[in-house]
């Protein structure tokens, strides 16, 4: 049997374990039964891989995430390691085949999702294998207080009971107390080893400021900090639109979202990895298994959804252990954008209920029967013929899906994606001899989708189509005649995803058997947003001490970089008096803005304004027409 240390050199190039590896790497090779905290960063995949690798059988190893599996995978194939995972889509054969190449291949690895678990043949095949170890990513899921909470999680149970002997290692980057002691409960751990290393992140200060022109503040962020940098969004559009922007400010940039497709993902990864890019512009399915330690800063435009995500996101600065910032850039709207986003589009399990029952009814499922049936589903067309709000209608099928009622492909999202491949002035010369109907759907899709001229933009038919009151069809056909005209590139799909009824339709009893779990996941929700902005809003306790207090960490000292401590330990306000004098002075060399004058008094914006809001109250200066500030002659 080789030693840790030698897998660890042969394989990774690395001659020492980060803190905490060798001990749970130790734990888990002597049999135990072990869990491992590690914030992002901390090495986690390697206190499974290298524990299999010194055993002989295999590992499977159980993930919710089917990119990071692959990612997985192939990182361990690409080193002459045997790895496998089991995808959606597998036919029967494929399954069977792929099965008996873990017992009979000498595969070291395999991934599969905990729905997997229920299915027979799988238990058929893990009966027969020599595993060595069962491993469970992502071990929050289990809990029904963890974020992302999968009740398929619970599956995991058949595994221990098909291989009783087997030690187990759960795997989590952020667990609250409550969620450490479901995770043993739940996955049967007998004499448990639970090893918690520290949140705490010295090198790394984190950041709250409440900013109007988030973009200026970004802009100075990043050309203060010229190293590789990731910018957080919400949505794709934000991708491109601020990758754009930082572009045409003489920035390096690129972006990446859930839309785009794998080839475009890698290279766009690719550019940032290998710093061709140096900023990366994401929404939160960027960085699973990103190991680039060189981040300098991680800046959030945009709230994130829960303190777990946030302190995963934000962890992916810092991990060379030189000083990193995290930072988060907020306004007055955040809070209501949050709100609307997050809360106001939780699905009841009223609304649950509905939308089952016209699923149900738009396939034709007769009570009683649909249990494995699968079909083609345009979900635009689906909601437009019930009249179901989209989003609402969204979260309700995806609530489904994770509570394993339904099962939904991975391609759910509308494919529709469109480019210009003409000139401004080349398409309005067009535009000229066209319809009222061209005319309106062309404008429509400009003055909705950003960025359309330089790149593929995936576009809804079912929005186009309300914005500009023509029908969904004669969009559709207004398009492909822009494609015979060589106007646009053009991706047209018909149906934008696949599903599967894993139950037999009951209408309301099977969803009467989950509606505990769709109460207190919006409750929990509830409480995860509660938490974000109590985090943004409160300036007075330091934000590290804020972050480890919401993981059970209590003994904090203030870390004396993050905003907060930063602010504490400031220079005295200067007297409101000299402040008004030097901006007076300024403006006799002539009219200027707030941020003209903050920084040639080089003092705080919030200062300046407060000095201008007192010197526009005593008549002192004005605003002009251009929005800046002029000293009011008329009255001196």
């Amino acid at each position: 049997m080789q030693h840790p240390i030698n897998i660890l050199e042969r394989y990774w190039g690395y001659t020492a374990f980060k803190p905490l590896q060798d001990v749970v790497i130790n734990d888990v090779v002597n049999g135990n039964d072990t869990l491992a905290l590690m914030p992002t960063g901390g090495g986690k995949s390697l206190c499974f891989q290298i524990p299999a690798l010194v055993k002989d059988g295999i590992c499977v190893v159980i993930s919710p995430l089917i990119a990071l599996m692959k990612d997985q995978v192939r990182q361990l194939n690409n080193k002459g390691i045997k790895a496998m995972c089991l995808t959606s889509g597998l036919s029967y054969s494929d399954l069977d085949t792929m099965l008996d190449n873990c017992i009979y291949g000498n595969y070291k690895f395999l991934y599969l999702s905990p729905e997997r678990l229920q299915q027979e043949l799988v238990q058929d095949r893990l009966r027969q294998m020599n595993v060595n170890l069962i491993a469970v990513d992502e071990a929050h899921c289990i809990s029904q207080w963890g974020n992302d909470f999968r009740p398929a999680y619970k599956n995991i149970k058949i595994l221990r009971e098909l291989k009783p002997h087997v030690n187990c290692i759960a795997l989590t980057a952020t667990a609250t107390r409550a969620v450490i002691k479901d995770i043993v409960a739940e996955l049967d751990f007998i004499a448990p080893k639970i090893h918690k290393q520290s949140f705490k992140r010295p090198n790394l200060a984190f950041m709250v400021f409440h900013e109007e022109d988030k973009l200026y503040r970004l802009q100075t962020i990043l050309t203060k900090n010229q190293a590789p940098s990731i910018v957080y969004v919400r949505n794709r559009k934000a991708t491109i639109d601020i990758a754009t922007k930082l572009e045409q400010l003489g920035f390096s940039a690129t972006y990446y979202h859930g839309g785009l497709s794998n080839k475009e993902k890698d290279h766009h990864q690719a550019l940032w990895i290998n710093n061709q890019k140096m900023v990366m512009v994401a929404t939160n399915a960027f960085g699973m298994g990103i190991d680039k330690p060189d981040v300098k800063t991680v800046i959030h435009l945009h709230l994130p959804e829960s303190i777990e995500s946030y302190f995963q996101e934000a962890g992916r600065a810092g991990r060379n252990g030189e000083k990193a910032f995290a930072v988060i850039l907020t306004n007055n709207s955040d809070k209501l954008l949050l709100k609307n986003q997050f809360l106001d589009c939780l699905p009841t399990v009223a609304h649950v209920k509905h939308v089952y029952k016209k699923l149900c009814n738009y396939f034709q499922i007769s009570y009683g029967e649909g249990e494995h049936a699968v079909f083609d589903f345009n979900f635009n067309l689906f909601c437009k013929t019930y009249e179901l709000n989209n989003l609402l209608a969204y979260n309700a099928l995806l609530t489904l899906d994770r509570t394993s009622i339904v099962t939904l492909s991975k391609q759910f999202n509308n494919k529709t994606t469109v480019k210009f491949v003409v000139s401004d002035t080349g398409l309005f010369g067009y535009l000229e001899n066209q319809s009222q109907k061209v005319n309106l759907t062309v404008k429509t899709i400009l003055r909705t989708y950003g960025g359309i001229f330089e790149n593929d933009i995936k576009i809804n038919t079912v929005l186009v189509s309300n914005k500009s009151s023509i029908s969904e069809d004669d969009v559709v056909y207004v398009l492909k005649q822009l494609e015979y005209d060589g106007i646009i590139q053009l991706h047209l799909t018909t149906t934008d995803a696949e599903i599967t009824f894993i139950e037999p339709r009951e209408d309301d009893k099977t969803i009467n058997r989950i509606s505990h779990i769709i109460k207190q996941q919006n409750q929990l929700k509830h409480q995860q947003i509660s938490a974000v902005v109590g985090y943004i809003e409160n300036d007075q306790v330091c934000k590290s001490i804020q972050l480890l207090a919401y993981f059970d960490e209590n003994d904090a000292t203030p870390c004396g970089t993050c905003s907060v401590c930063i602010r504490k330990k400031s220079a005295p306000q200067p007297d409101p008096t000299q402040v008004k004098a030097l901006i007076l002075a300024r403006l006799k060399a002539g009219d200027a803005n707030s941020r003209t004058l903050a920084e040639h008094i080089k003092l705080p914006e919030k200062t300046i304004h407060q000095a201008i809001k007192q010197l526009l109250e005593e008549g002192m200066i004005r605003v002009t027409v251009q929005n800046t500030y002029k000293i009011n002659t008329n009255d001196r």
